[in-house]
C-alpha cells in the first residue's frame, strides 16, 4: 500500500529542476505547437479582413511593419517555428529508430540552431530601425 502526502506549492515548483533533456523537448514542442495554432487562426482572421477593402489591410499591414514590437513579435515567431521543425525532425528520426543514443545531444542542437538562426535572422526584421 503506498502513501500520498500533499507536496505543497513550492516543493510542486520545484519539481521543474527535476525534468530531463526529453521532458523539455517534450514540454516546449507542445507550447510551440500551441503558439503556431494560434498565430494560424490570427493569420486567417486577418487575411479574411483583406477581401472587404484591399488597400484598407495593405495600409494596416504596413503600418504594423513600423512598430518595433511587431518586428520583435516577428523574431519571436521564427524561433517558435524553427525549433518547432528542428524537433519535429528529431522527433522523426526517433520514430525512426535513429539515434536513440543522442535524443538528449539531438534536443541541445536544436535549441542551439534555433538561438543562431533567430540571432542571425534580427538584421533582416530590425533592418528598417
Amino acid at each position: 500500500m503506498s502513501q500520498s502526502y500533499d507536496r505543497g506549492l513550492i516543493e510542486d515548483f520545484g519539481r521543474w529542476r527535476e525534468f530531463s533533456a526529453g521532458m523539455w523537448a517534450w514540454v516546449l514542442h507542445k507550447f510551440t505547437g500551441w503558439v503556431l495554432v494560434g498565430y494560424l487562426f490570427t493569420h486567417i482572421a486577418v487575411l479574411s479582413t483583406a477581401t472587404v477593402d484591399g488597400g484598407t489591410y495593405t495600409a494596416t499591414l504596413q503600418g504594423l511593419e513600423q512598430v518595433l514590437v511587431v518586428r520583435f513579435l516577428e523574431v519571436g515567431l521564427l524561433a517558435v517555428a524553427v525549433f518547432h521543425i528542428l524537433n519535429g525532425i528529431r522527433l522523426l528520426f526517433v520514430d525512426l529508430g535513429v539515434g536513440l543514443g543522442s535524443q538528449d545531444v539531438a534536443f541541445y542542437a536544436a535549441l542551439v540552431l534555433t538561438a543562431a538562426i533567430t540571432v542571425a535572422s534580427i538584421p533582416t526584421f530590425l533592418g528598417g530601425f
